[in-house]
């Protein structure tokens, strides 16, 4: 069926509740809302110019991919290697042939189905990549990193080891995380709660990006956080490290804390590329 009749059929048995379980129609509908998604022709967000984020939310899907939950009965599923594993049947793991051109390396990775896994894709063991989540041309998932539900990963990002990009399914009209085209994810980094990172942004190992993180800009003089209607928004180029700033009232103060905070130290210039550069050799 077209994808407005998708999401009507979709929204209908969403409503539903538990009398969606069962249904060969709901379950026909999740099936083609799971493959659309596999295929990277249904997205959780998408570009969209004339949002103030760039970025649009299909609540719709995020409600089908929450009813894939609510059909699916748990069950004993397994591969060819003897790992075993219970899950919801609607979401078994998905398997990679030659011809996806997803290079998937031995040692304990997995990608749940309903995820998007485009072509020249890397996962490095162990890693994960969840439901919904779009992982773009190009991209390396390195070892321990964690693609969560309905996050957004642009073209050539490399997410480096244990990066952990959080997933969001409720409230399902809530924003999530969106990591643009050229961006790299450090080592131990945290990106969380709808945070946009835009193009070529780097952030350094460490950094944690919250919708409650203030961003301090060194270099334009300005401090990026989230509002009641868009998200905490790093810009195209920056140079993100974590760094801290002083407690200036009350106790904390008398006993000389600081908070944590990310800062920008730089725009991403010609040395940094330089120090980029082995990224293209790994993939």
């Amino acid at each position: 069926m077209s994808e407005q009749g998708l999401e009507a059929v979709v929204e209908y048995w969403f409503g539903k509740g538990t009398e969606a379980i069962g249904n060969p129609e709901a379950l026909a509908a999740f099936a083609q809302l799971r493959d659309g998604l596999e295929k990277g022709e249904l997205r959780s967000a998408e570009p969209d110019a004339a949002s103030p984020t760039g970025w649009r939310v299909n609540a719709w899907v995020k409600r089908g991919i929450l009813l894939g939950f609510r059909l699916g009965a748990l069950e004993e599923m397994g591969c060819p290697t003897g790992a075993s594993f219970v899950d919801k049947a609607t979401y078994p793991a998905r398997r990679f042939t030659v011809a996806d051109g997803v290079r998937v390396v031995p040692g304990g990775s997995s990608v749940r189905a309903g995820a998007y896994m485009a072509k020249g894709v890397v996962m490095m063991p162990p890693s994960y990549v969840n439901v919904g989540a779009y992982v773009d041309e190009g991209t390396m998932v390195d070892s321990h990193a964690l693609v969560g539900s309905c996050a957004q990963i642009g073209k050539r990002v490399h997410l480096s080891a244990s990066a952990q990009i959080g997933g969001v399914l409720e409230p399902v009209n809530a924003s999530p995380v969106i990591i643009e085209d050229d961006a790299l994810i450090g080592g131990n980094t945290g990106v969380y709660e709808g945070t946009i990172v835009r193009s070529k942004a780097v952030l350094a190992a460490g950094t944690v990006l919250t919708r409650g993180t203030p961003v301090y800009d060194l270099v334009k003089g300005e401090i990026y956080k989230a509002t009641a209607e868009t998200p905490l928004i790093i810009p195209s180029g920056a140079v993100v490290v974590p760094g801290s700033r002083q407690v200036t009232s009350g106790i904390g103060k008398d006993w000389g804390l600081s908070l944590a905070t990310p800062v920008i130290v730089k725009y991403r210039d010609e040395k940094t590329e330089l120090s980029l550069a082995l990224e293209d050799l790994l993939r």
